[in-house]
């Protein structure tokens, strides 16, 4: 429940500080005092877009705070914790979550959740959990479809929960199965050309063999045999020179002379021993170079430009892949891939028999769970109509009854169910649906009689009401105020109200006093006891707070409300 808000540069208010607590409080004032912006600042603390304009006049901003107490391991203080915030333990399992809002007249805002900034989003996350608010625009969406499917599903509990969340699965289930056959028959003849492509594509590629890191290897092998007749010519020049068959002085035998000559006198001086052992190893190694010249010639001689036709053709089948397939690799990527996905496009037709037996199979499992639902709608349908009909008999429409028709309809996400809400306001009269037959003041009322019923099986914290008693008055408006009452005895209630008749009924009434120095008006809240409270009353009631009349009668409906 919310223990105490305060609103600061917020519309008219300057600064106010509500403080509300348990049960049924009252917010009335005069007209253009700033009642409705108490709302407005609640809807600010429950992720509500912000709107600059609603920044006082003259001042940076606008911020607005508000203290809950919640449970200490609950819902809302998990995410509390997960977005970073925290939450005050006050004992008794109960703890304090402070939430904050600012606005600035540029339009920017910054939001705080216990204790930390956070995204608006957040204050959206915890709103449900927290709070909910009826306004005038509430009970226009009451006249929506999906409204009264909703009431209508909170009504009936686990039950109903249960069902929708089976129907759900069900519906989930058969909409991917009929989706995926679907696209499967849709593009039938598209997956036929695929693999019609892919089946010559892979032919095409089987029969290249391209090998990985090929074409580097074809383009060395080309540049060689271009060159092939510069090369032998570097090749022979070499080996003539370590090696000549002629005669003449080369470095194999220079290096043999060398070394015999030293190792005739290597014995009288070890340096001189050294030095013909390098001779020795160079001769080796020249021996060995001229010996890889030979093998090398002979392999030039045998490569020729037959050798290089071959090669070229080969580059130019690898050409041929590259620029069909973007690369080699590509081409190789596709022969290791391409045949798991031309498997699968050649299964299509025992695909689409085994996904019409699924499909087919969660279709059943879908009438099921709609059955399932619908009855369990129709069931919660008749005992809402017949305790909100008691509600309205007690909210001074004696001869209203109410009825709740649940049809059948196309299937959706939410079921296979219309479900509408229907009123007879007077004996003889036909039902009709509320979006169309009620007018605003039974709207208003079958509004709080779908609340007053639906809190006895599905608590919800903190009610707000934001002129519920608009287009009622009188009895009816006593009898709004008496079941305010009521439903604040599981749940916390606060009502901004005109009436008197309601107000009577609160066990903690708040003014939103206007002032006025002469340039700009300001607002601030006070609460209201004993003869100021009566006073008001006396205003609401007759525009006068000074009328013994009025005082009288707001007296007697004072004791009303403490009697009821």
């Amino acid at each position: 429940m919310i223990e105490e808000m305060r609103l600061k540069d917020l519309g008219v208010i300057a600064d106010a500080t509500l403080p509300i607590g348990r049960g049924f409080t009252a917010i009335t004032g005069e007209t253009g005092a700033g009642k409705t912006m108490v709302v407005t600042g609640l809807g600010l603390l429950l992720g509500q877009r912000a709107d600059s304009g609603a920044v006082r006049s003259g001042a940076a901003q606008a911020a607005v705070e508000g203290v809950w107490l919640v449970p200490e391991d609950g819902p809302v203080a998990a995410r509390v914790r997960e977005a970073g915030g925290d939450v005050e333990p006050v004992g008794e399992g109960a703890a304090e979550l402070y939430l904050g809002r600012t606005v600035s007249s540029e339009g920017r805002g910054r939001a705080t959740v216990g204790g930390r900034t956070a995204p608006a989003g957040v204050l959206a996350d915890l709103a449900d959990d927290l709070v909910v608010v009826h306004g005038q625009s509430d009970q226009l969406r009451l006249r929506s479809a999906s409204a009264q499917r909703d009431a209508l599903d909170r009504f009936g509990g686990d039950t109903v929960t249960a069902a929708r969340t089976a129907y759900r699965a069900a519906w989930d289930a058969w909409r991917t199965l009929d989706a995926e056959l679907s696209a499967l028959t849709g593009d039938r003849d598209d997956r036929a050309r695929e693999a019609e492509q892919l089946r010559a594509a892979i032919a095409e590629i089987e029969a290249a063999a391209p090998l990985p890191g090929e074409e580097d290897e074809l383009a060395r092998r080309a540049e060689r045999l271009a060159n092939a007749e510069e090369l032998r010519v570097a090749a022979v020049t070499a080996h003539a020179a370590l090696s000549n068959e002629d005669g003449a002085p080369d470095v194999v035998s220079l290096l043999a002379e060398a070394r015999r000559a030293l190792e005739r006198i290597s014995g009288s001086d070890a340096a001189l021993a050294a030095i013909g052992e390098q001779v020795a190893d160079l001769g080796y190694r020249a021996t060995d170079a001229s010996v890889a010249l030979s093998g090398y010639l002979a392999d030039l001689d045998e490569s020729g430009p037959h050798e290089l036709a071959a090669v070229d053709e080969r580059r130019g089948v690898l050409a041929a892949l590259a620029r069909t397939h973007g690369s080699v690799d590509a081409a190789i990527e596709l022969l290791a891939t391409g045949s798991a996905r031309l498997v699968e496009l050649d299964d299509d037709g025992d695909r689409v028999e085994r996904l019409t037996a699924q499909r087919d199979a969660a279709a059943c499992e879908l009438d099921a769970a709609a059955d399932a639902l619908t009855a369990a709608r129709r069931d919660a349908a008749e005992r809402l109509g017949a305790a909100v009909t008691e509600e309205l008999h007690a909210l001074a429409l004696p001869d209203a009854r109410l009825t709740v028709d649940v049809a059948a309809a196309a299937p959706a996400a939410h079921g296979r169910d219309d479900v509408s809400i229907l009123l007879a306001p007077h004996p003889g009269a036909d039902p009709r649906p509320v979006s169309r037959g009620a007018s605003g003041g039974e709207l208003s009322r079958v509004m709080l009689a779908i609340e007053v019923v639906i809190a006895g099986v599905d608590p919800v914290p903190t009610f707000v009401f934001d002129e519920v008693d608009a287009g009622i008055g009188g009895a009816a408006a006593i009898e709004v105020g008496r079941r305010l009452a009521r439903l604040a005895e599981s749940s916390q209630v606060i009502a901004v109200t005109h009436l008197a008749q309601v107000a009577a009924f609160a066990g903690n009434h708040l003014t939103v006093v206007k002032g006025n120095d002469g340039a700009v008006t300001a607002s601030s809240v006070r609460r209201l006891d004993g003869a100021e409270r009566e006073a008001e009353m006396a205003r609401l009631l007759s525009g006068l707070s000074d009328s013994d009349a009025a005082l009288t009668h707001a007296r007697e409906l004072l004791e009303t409300g403490r009697t009821r």
